[in-house]
C-alpha cells in the first residue's frame, strides 16, 4: 500500500489523549525554560525554531510527568499529539511529538505515513528529520514493505529532507536491509549537491557496514569516482579501503 502525499494533512483527529497531553505539556515545560541555554540552542540550530532551552535529560524527566497515567495511544492519538505539538513554535515540543512517535509506532499503521512526510518537511532539520527518518518512517516501513514504494518516491524528491529520509529509513535495519535499495538509493543520489544528503549516503553505508563490510567497500569501489568525498569518509570510516 503506497500512501505518498503532499502537503498538510486533513484534520487533526479528535483525540482525549491529545487534549490531556497538550494541556499538561505546555505548562511542564515552559516551568523549566532557561533563556540562557535557549539562546545556545538556538544558535547551535541555526535558527531553525525558538527554544524553550531543556537540556535532553531534564526534557525527558518532564515527559515523564506529563505522560503519567496516559493510557496507551492509537494513531489517531499519536497523530494528533503530533500535529498538535507541531504548531508550538518551540523545538522542545517537536521533540516531544517525534519521541511520542518512536515509543509508539508499533500500535500505527501505514496511514501515519503522510503525517510523518509533513513533519519532515515542516520546520525540517537534521534533529527531527533523522530521528523521523530511522526510528518512524523506518519502522512503518518494516512493518509493510509496500510502503517501499513510498521511499522510491522520496528518494527522487526535489526535497533534500526527503532524499535524506529515504536514504537513512533503513538505518537499523541490519541484516534485514533491502541492499537493493540501499546501494541504488545512494547511487541514485551519489552526486546530489547538498551536504545533508551527502552526509546521508556515507552514514547508512557505515551503518550496513557494521552487518556487512566487504558489501560496502565494494559498492565504494565501484562508485569512488561518483561519491562524494564526504560520503566515501563516512562509508568507510570504521571498515578500511
Amino acid at each position: 500500500m503506497s500512501v505518498t502525499g503532499e502537503g498538510i494533512p486533513g484534520d487533526v483527529p479528535r483525540s482525549a489523549l491529545a487534549d490531556t497531553v497538550l494541556r499538561r505539556l505546555p505548562a511542564v515545560y515552559a516551568a523549566a525554560a532557561d533563556p540562557g541555554r535557549a539562546a545556545q540552542n538556538r544558535a547551535y540550530m541555526r535558527d531553525v525554531a525558538p527554544f524553550l532551552g531543556l537540556a535532553s535529560p531534564v526534557r525527558r524527566g518532564l515527559s515523564r510527568t506529563v505522560l503519567a497515567g496516559v493510557p496507551r495511544p492509537d494513531e489517531a492519538d499519536c497523530t494528533a499529539v503530533a500535529l498538535r505539538c507541531w504548531r508550538l513554535p518551540e523545538r522542545e515540543y517537536h521533540y516531544f511529538a517525534v519521541d511520542f512517535l518512536r515509543r509508539n509506532v508499533t500500535y500505527c499503521s501505514s496511514g501515519l505515513l503522510p503525517v510523518v512526510r509533513y513533519l519532515l518537511t515542516t520546520v525540517p532539520w537534521w534533529d527531527t528529520v533523522d530521528l523521523l527518518a530511522a526510528h518512524v518512517a523506518g519502522g512503518l516501513v518494516a512493518a509493510d514493505r509496500g510502503l517501499t514504494a513510498d521511499m522510491d518516491a522520496w528518494i527522487e524528491d526535489e526535497d533534500r529532507w526527503l532524499v535524506r529520509a529515504a536514504l537513512l529509513h533503513q538505518l537499523r535495519y541490519r541484516e534485514n536491509t533491502d541492499t537493493e535499495r540501499l546501494f541504488g538509493y545512494c547511487a541514485r543520489r551519489s552526486g546530489h549537491g547538498d551536504f545533508f544528503v551527502r552526509k546521508a549516503v556515507g552514514w547508512c553505508l557505515r551503518e550496513y557496514a557494521k552487518t556487512d563490510p566487504d558489501a560496502v567497500r565494494a559498492f565504494v569501489a565501484g562508485h569512488r569516482t561518483r561519491l562524494a568525498p564526504l560520503s566515501v569518509r563516512e562509508a568507510l570510516r570504521n571498515v578500511g579501503p
